[in-house]
Parts: C-alpha cells; sequence; structure tokens
C-alpha cells in the first residue's frame, strides 16, 4: 500500500491557500487606502450569492471558466503556456455558430455538428502555434498572443454582412445568424433559473482529464515530456509529436469553452460574447493547480467573484472591486506558488539529510557492536 505523505499534501494545498489569503489581505488594504469601507463590499457580495437567480448564474459562469481552465491545464501538463485560448475559442464559437445556423439536423446530430465544427476550429488555430514550435522552435507564447490578435480581426472581418455575418433590421449589431431549435442544448430548470445543459458536459470533462492524465499510457507519455524532454525521448517518447498532440487537444477543448453561452442562451455569436475568458482560464488553471478538482473550485471561486460583483454598484460600489480581486489573485498565486515550491525544496533537502544522517548513525551502531 502506497504510504500517505502528509507533507506532499500540506505543501500542495498551501499554494492556494496561501494566495488566497494574501488576495483576500490585499484587497482590503487596496480598499482601505481608497477610502473605501474593506469589509462592507464582501458582505454585499455574500448575501448576492443566496440569491437562487445569482447561484444559477454563477454555476453557469464556472462552467465557462472550467473548459477554459481545462484548455489551459492540458498545455500545462506539457510544459506549454496556451495563451491563446481566447482566441481560440472566440474563433470556434464564430465558425461552428455560422454552420448551426446554415444547417438543418435532427437535434442530437445538429448539436454533434456544432461541437465537432467548434473542437475542429480550436485545434487547427491553436496547432499553428504547435506546428511553430515543433517545427522551428518558436515560442508558443509568442505565437499564440499574436493568434489571439489575429482571430480578433479575422472574426471582425468574417462577421461583415458581405462575408457570413447577418444584421438583424433595425439594429447596428452583427451576428451569425440564430441557430434553430434543433441545435440548442437541453437545460436543467431550477427555481432560480436555467442551468446549461453543457455545463454538466464541461465537469464530466474534467473526469475524462483526470483519467487519460493519470491512468493511460498518453497521459503518462504527456507528463513525461513535460517533465524532461530529453528523459521521455530517451524512453521512446517523440517530444515534438507530444507538442503538437498536446496544442491540438489543448486547442480543441478551448473551442468547447463557447459552447455553454451558443448552445445553451444566445443561440447565436455576435459583438457581445464575453472577452477575456481565456485569460481568467489561466488564472483557474494557476490556481487550481491544473488539477480537475482544484481547477472546479478555483473555477467557482472566480465565477462568485464575477456575478456576486455585479450588485455592488446598487450599494455605492465599484463593480471593479471584483476586477482588483482577481488581478490581486493572479499576483499572488505567482508569488506564493514560488514561496511554497522553494519552502519544499528546501524541506525535501532537510528530509533527505535527516535519512542519511540516521542511516549513518545505525552503520556506525553496526560497527561498535561487531
Amino acid at each position: 500500500m502506497k504510504k500517505f505523505d502528509k507533507d506532499r499534501l500540506l505543501i500542495a494545498a498551501a499554494g492556494p491557500v496561501l494566495a488566497l489569503v494574501s488576495a483576500f489581505v490585499l484587497t482590503m488594504i487596496v480598499l482601505a487606502a481608497s477610502g473605501v469601507d474593506p469589509i462592507d463590499p464582501l458582505r454585499i457580495m455574500i448575501e448576492q450569492a443566496g440569491y437562487e437567480d445569482i447561484q444559477v448564474l454563477i454555476v453557469n459562469q464556472a462552467g465557462i471558466y472550467f473548459l477554459a481552465a481545462l484548455a489551459v491545464a492540458i498545455g500545462f501538463r506539457m510544459n506549454l503556456f496556451n495563451i491563446g485560448v481566447d482566441g481560440q475559442y472566440r474563433l470556434a464559437a464564430m465558425v461552428s455558430a455560422v454552420v448551426g445556423a446554415s444547417v438543418s439536423l435532427p437535434g442530437p446530430l445538429h448539436i454533434l455538428l456544432i461541437v465537432l465544427v467548434a473542437m475542429a476550429t480550436g485545434a487547427f488555430w491553436s496547432g499553428i502555434a504547435g506546428l511553430l514550435k515543433a517545427r522551428r522552435g518558436v515560442s508558443e507564447v509568442v505565437s499564440t498572443i499574436m493568434l489571439n490578435a489575429i482571430a480578433t480581426s479575422l472574426i471582425a472581418w468574417l462577421i461583415l454582412p458581405k462575408n457570413l455575418g447577418v444584421q438583424p433590421p433595425g439594429s447596428n449589431d452583427l451576428t451569425s445568424g440564430d441557430i434553430p431549435e434543433s441545435g440548442w442544448f437541453p437545460a436543467l430548470t431550477l427555481p432560480g433559473g436555467d442551468i446549461y445543459g453543457f455545463t454538466i458536459v464541461a465537469f464530466a470533462l474534467g473526469v475524462v482529464y483526470w483519467f487519460v492524465l493519470n491512468r493511460t499510457r498518453f497521459g503518462f507519455d504527456l507528463r513525461a515530456s513535460g517533465a524532461s524532454e530529453s528523459a521521455a525521448q530517451a524512453s521512446g517518447v517523440e517530444p515534438k509529436k507530444m507538442i503538437m498532440t498536446a496544442m491540438l487537444i489543448s486547442g480543441a477543448v478551448a473551442g468547447l469553452t463557447g459552447m455553454p453561452l451558443l448552445l445553451g442562451e444566445s443561440h447565436t455569436y455576435n459583438l457581445s460574447f464575453p472577452l477575456g475568458i481565456g485569460f481568467t482560464g489561466i488564472t483557474v488553471a494557476l490556481l487550481g493547480r491544473n488539477n480537475p478538482v482544484g481547477l472546479v473550485f478555483a473555477a467557482f471561486l472566480l465565477a462568485f467573484i464575477k456575478q456576486t460583483s455585479a450588485g455592488l454598484d446598487t450599494a455605492g460600489y465599484a463593480q471593479e472591486i471584483g476586477t482588483i480581486m482577481q488581478g490581486l489573485i493572479v499576483v499572488a498565486v505567482v508569488v506564493s506558488y514560488e514561496l511554497v515550491r522553494r519552502y519544499g525544496i528546501r524541506r525535501q533537502q532537510q528530509k533527505v539529510g535527516e535519512e542519511l544522517a540516521a542511516g549513518h548513525a545505525i552503520t556506525t551502531e553496526k560497527e561498535v557492536a561487531a
């Protein structure tokens, strides 16, 4: 039986806990320095979370954040930083919405087609960065940032009425056209509102992520390549192939990020489709330490901050308090994880020293006894 490692568990939990506590304290300091009551906004946010309609909004938002974080986490496991999730998700949502609005199929097939198009589009867009990384050694950080900008411009061009877009009569908005009802994903109706049906699919993908990563040869190869390319190559794994595969899978999951909203509420892609989801996914992935359970908690935390801070303006506080909290969480995560990592290294060295000293003492006792 595998021995329970209490120190390892404590070190793993210390990073997120220290980050959250630090972010909370820093937020209080910033608010107090600005002349704002540091406690009252938090009280209001907690009260907001008690309403059923806000709870539904939090769950729906958490599902979207979870998918974005899952896409980032897959890259992280391969030691790749896919910053392009935001561009991949928006381009995939736009293209899949156009396809979904232009065909008429039976319900399950219609939904499946939209989902597959979204995954293929996201994988294609991230695959460009993967190909540049594998073939030319171009940093995926640089290439995915540039691809985000290109995706924004490409979407703006594609959604023009002369191309693939539709302008509703009497409106300045541009859309991809409405998806027929056969392409709507069934929702879970609760007293507070409808929970997107695809949200359940999103969290189910977390189970698939855990199983593939920890219980399959592919997952082992992925983690081994991320830990050490040379060691993985010596064991028969092709690092370049794994880079390409990881980026394709990350992009495919990123393409699913827009599906809860597209299939569950908007049923079209328009200019008001949310921006910045991919960057929030990076925060969730960092806070959740790429663990599916950690990602769930982190996604709900960020969703709680976003949805409950929207009601602060009615009490005379700025909604940007929520944005400040999210930003401080990012800073706190980076700093606290580095501190915990250094402590873990020192603790490991100390334990090795103690074991060596204990072994030396036993050897000395045997020599004396002999």
